[in-house]
Parts: C-alpha cells; structure tokens; sequence
C-alpha cells in the first residue's frame, strides 16, 4: 500500500462489479482512496464511427452515475493526461486490467516508455490471451482443440462489487464527449443495463438458444456483445451461472470463440489487417465501386443480405448468422477483400471489436483459422428461407417488400414486376460468381 491516493484507469472495463484490477487499486490506496478516470483518446475516437462513440458515451455516463459522479473524464492522449495526473498526487503507478489488444498494447507501451507504471490485474476475458497452450508451448490455430482446452483450465469465479472512497474531480475533469447517436434507445449501455439484459436472457431464451441463435426474426441472442465489448460486463460473470444442457453449452463456446480470437489476434497480431494466410493477398479480387456502395447501402437486391445491411447503418448492430452471410456476399458474389468489409463493419457496430471481427471476416473469407475454408459460399437467398423462414427479419429492414407475404419476399424477382416497389432486382448472379470464386481460388492453389 502507498501512502497517496490509487489511480484507476477504465478501459474496456467500465463496471464496478467482478473488476479485480479496480479492487487490486482499492487495496493500493491510502484509506481505499481511488480516482476513477477514463480518457477519452483522441486515436480512439477518430477510428471509430458515431454509432461506436454515442454507445461509448451514454456507457461512461451510466459509469459516472454508479461512482455516484466522481468519474474523471479528461480527453487527450494517454501518456500526457497519466503524467499530469500521477504529477498531481504524487505517485508514479496507475492501476488497469490487462489490454491484449494491438492498439491497446501499444498505448500501454506508449505510457510506460514515460516512466509510468501500469500495475495491471485481470484481463477482458475468462482466460487471458497467451494461457491456454498446447502441450509443447505452442498456441492453437483452431478453435475445437483450443475449446476444449480452453473449457479444462477453467477460470476463477466473479468477484463483487468495488467500493471506495472516490476521489471527487474538478470542473476541468468532467470532459463527457458529447456524441449522440438517435439510433441508441436511453439506458442501452452501462452496467446496469449489461446486468439486467443477461438476466433477462437466462430467464427466457438460453433453454432454446442452440435452436434459435441462427434466427434473426427471433429474439434468441443474449444481445450482450456490445457489453462485453465495453467491459460492462465480465465474461466470467457471464459463465458463471451456465450449466451442461444444450443451450447452455452452445452459448458457452460462442463466449470461447469470442476468447480464441483474442488468443489468435495476441499472438498474430498484423491479422488485424493482413491475412491470416497470406497466399490469400494474392488471389484476384475486384477493386471496390458501384456494387461496394449497393453493399453498403442494402440495395443489392438480395432481402437477406439488404436487410442485414440496412439493420447495421440503422441500430449499429447486426444478427451474427446475417454477418456471415453479407460478408460472403461481399467476398465471394462481389470478390471485394474482406478488409474492405471489416472496416465498414468497425465503422458501425457498437459491438466493434477488434480481434472478433478481424477473424471473423477472415473466417468467412476461407483465409483465417477455418480448417474447411474458401469453398463455404452462403447462398443469400437458401439462407433467407432457412433461417428467416416467413420473411418477418426482411419485412422489418426492407419496407419495399412490407406487402410481399411469407417465403416469397425472398426472392421478390420472381413476382410481378410491379409488386416490387422499387426494389432493385440482382446486382449479380449469385451461381455465376460463385463459380468465379471457385475459379479464382483454383488460380493460387
């Protein structure tokens, strides 16, 4: 224990409850005197898009209530803002969870180089990136052998609630940003919120979520990636309660895909933006254009993949099956890499993180840890009847198609010209492009 005041720093771990790094702080300070503060970093704003930021901006404020507003939000960058404040009470040590991350280590790196401690303490995960190993030492490459593994070394269980004596900030400490985004409802974000919506899911739809997490027109997703995403809640606390039934088992490996992405992006981290494979970087891919901006915009006459595309730019969030297939779309049917498609997707998602959606592009694209890669190629429309099965998930995007009943808003071509209002036909034939996908393939094989 020091003789000043400890120094916590949120990141991606704004929550009081089950933060070990806030209570190793707590036990540092004289008297469990703690400053809270968050920085707003001016490299993290300018990389992400209004949806990502408004999120970010309403979670600080439900942050900033539960410390019974003595949060410290000061914008600048990190080591500036750390010196000036470690200056001010006279200590040389910040307390934060550990950051796995490319940007997050090379911002800690970035402080530390000044003469700054980073006491760290925990992780954003069960298991941190690095731990789970093979049995030579050697990290896994695909993700069944890294589950079960991953599953066998466990994890501590959730710790409670921090309480301390917050450091109260001054006037010149108060710098919420001011990003606003209408598409957010009031109290999406926070800790509060996190808590409640993953009660609400162990109350309702985890008994049947191995059945009906592929259905986007059903609610049968916990809706809990922007939380975990922002740390409001901790992946343990989310495990904690989970038993062996189907449900149960299916939603924890979908937390483990969420932990071997991380593991995979610590120890590759230039996969963030390069391939995982890279004789990928050589096959043909088409230059973004008109057909991109139809992609971004859902007007690709395929209901699945507009819908999906319409869902993001509207509520910053999309159905995980509908961004496997409006990935595929765009990479194999349009033969756009996927970079281009994981940028857009950073730009919306309020979810946006790094290492899942990096991998999870590179998935799709046959390039990343796929053991069975390129040749998945996602019919849009068989994916639309299968898992949208009477068009409720397009009606709701798609107003044009509103009228057309059932099945059949699928595929809106084959109806009268007429009955379409307006919706534009195919950009492309999707049997054709994905025999040029094949062919491109065979050229780098």
């Amino acid at each position: 224990m020091t003789d000043a005041p400890s120094i916590f720093w949120f990141r991606r771990d704004l929550r009081l409850t089950d933060n070990p790094a806030l209570l190793a702080a707590i036990d540092d300070g004289v008297s469990s005197q703690v400053l809270p503060l968050f920085i707003v970093d001016p490299n993290l704003v300018s990389g992400a898009g209004l949806p990502r930021l408004g999120y970010l901006a309403q979670s600080l404020r439900a942050l900033d209530e539960s410390l019974g507003g003595n949060l410290h939000v000061i914008a600048g960058e990190p080591r500036k803002v750390l010196s000036q404040i470690v200056k001010a009470y006279d200590t040389t040590e910040v307390h934060v969870t550990g950051d796995f991350a490319p940007f997050g280590s090379a911002r800690d790196a970035d402080v530390e180089a000044s003469g700054l401690k980073l006491i760290r303490t925990g992780s954003p995960y069960a298991i941190s990136p690095g731990r789970v190993r093979k049995n030579d030492g050697t990290n896994y490459r695909v993700f069944t052998p890294f589950y079960n593994a991953w599953f066998q070394h466990s994890w501590r269980g959730p710790v409670g609630v921090a309480e301390a004596n917050w450091i109260k900030p001054t006037k010149s400490e108060r710098h919420f940003p001011k990003f606003i985004d209408d598409r957010l409802t009031p109290n999406v974000a926070g800790e509060l919120a996190a808590s409640q919506r993953f009660q609400r899911f162990l109350d309702g739809s985890i008994d049947r979520y191995h059945e009906h997490r592929d259905r986007p027109d059903l609610p049968g997703t916990s809706r809990l990636s922007a939380n975990l995403r922002w740390g409001e809640i901790h992946p343990r606390t989310v495990l904690a309660p989970l038993n062996s039934s189907q449900g149960h088992t299916v939603f924890r490996k979908e937390i483990a895909w969420r932990e071997f992405y991380a593991d995979v992006l610590h120890h590759y981290p230039l996969t963030s933006r390069e391939y995982y494979k890279p004789q990928f970087a050589t096959m043909r891919y088409d230059e973004p254009g008109p057909k991109f901006d139809a992609w971004r915009s859902g007007v690709t006459g395929y209901p699945l993949v507009d819908a999906g595309m319409r869902q993001l730019i509207a509520e910053g969030w999309m159905h995980n099956r509908v961004r496997m297939v409006v990935a595929s779309f765009l990479i194999k049917d349009l033969h756009i890499e996927w970079q281009f498609g994981a940028r857009h997707f950073m730009k919306y998602l309020i979810d946006g993180d790094m290492a899942s959606n990096s991998h999870g592009w590179q998935w799709v694209a046959g390039c990343g840890t796929d053991a069975s890669p390129y040749y998945r190629i996602f019919n849009p429309v068989e994916q639309g009847k299968r898992f949208d099965p009477d068009g409720d998930y397009v009606r709701k995007y798609i107003p044009e198609l509103r009228h057309i009943k059932g099945g059949a808003v699928h595929e809106p071509w084959l109806l009268a010209h007429d009955a379409t209002s307006g919706y534009p036909t195919p950009i492309v034939d999707h049997s054709v492009e994905r025999r040029e996908s094949l062919g491109r393939l065979a050229e780098i094989k």
